[in-house]
């Protein structure tokens, strides 16, 4: 990609090819789609708009020296991805269709894999939400999973330096007995207050 500064990329989004998508309805999963559009049709009364149901996973693709590519953790992504749809009851996706369709996202977005020693790499973001319209407080019965990946940069600029750090312990970001251990989208929501006023007192 001649258009891409590689040395320069931020952790942020950059539109690549392909995304890559499986539908669960009536108990089964679909073959994977590849897909260019990158929005979703959503109806209105979905449980991942209303009730939370939304799990994800963040995993990276690395080129090595000798130009072949690697994905990083693959299984343990799949598995932790499992165990967060079992902590707020939405359909399991087997891993060896996780590890599938994360080998296809990132082959059919090859050219965006970052070179090697470049301090860049292709992050991948798995994604699941519950989809069927309901209003009664209960799962979903169907489902949509999709990965999509964009080059990125180091999550930290500074990289392996020390990096000024503050506790506030006036919030807490997951319950001991909730979905804290589950890699759900409420964990995260619940964490902006504090690290937008850490960043206001000139902590990373």
């Amino acid at each position: 990609m001649s258009t891409i500064d590689w040395s320069k990329l931020s952790f942020g989004y950059i539109k690549t090819d392909y995304n890559i998508r499986s539908y669960y309805r009536d108990g089964k999963w679909s073959e994977p789609e590849a897909e260019t559009s990158e929005f979703l049709n959503l109806h209105m009364a979905a449980t991942s708009l209303h009730y939370g149901q939304e799990v994800f996973e963040g995993l990276k693709a690395f080129r090595g020296k000798d130009g072949k590519v690697r994905v990083f953790r693959m299984r343990e992504n799949a598995l932790r991805l499992q165990s967060s749809c079992r902590g707020i009851m939405m359909a399991e996706l087997p891993v060896e269709a996780f590890e599938k369709m994360v080998t296809l996202a990132v082959k059919k977005n090859e050219r965006f894999v970052p070179p090697y020693e470049s301090g860049a790499s292709l992050y991948i973001r798995p994604l699941m939400i519950g989809t069927s319209a309901q209003v009664g407080v209960k799962p979903a019965t169907e489902y949509t999973f999709l990965i999509f990946v964009t080059p990125v940069g180091p999550y930290f600029k500074e990289g392996f330096k020390p990096t000024p750090m503050v506790i506030l312990r006036e919030y807490d970001r997951a319950a001991p007995l909730g979905t804290g251990t589950y890699k759900v989208g409420g964990n995260y929501a619940a964490s902006l207050l504090a690290g937008e006023k850490a960043h206001e007192m000139g902590y990373s």
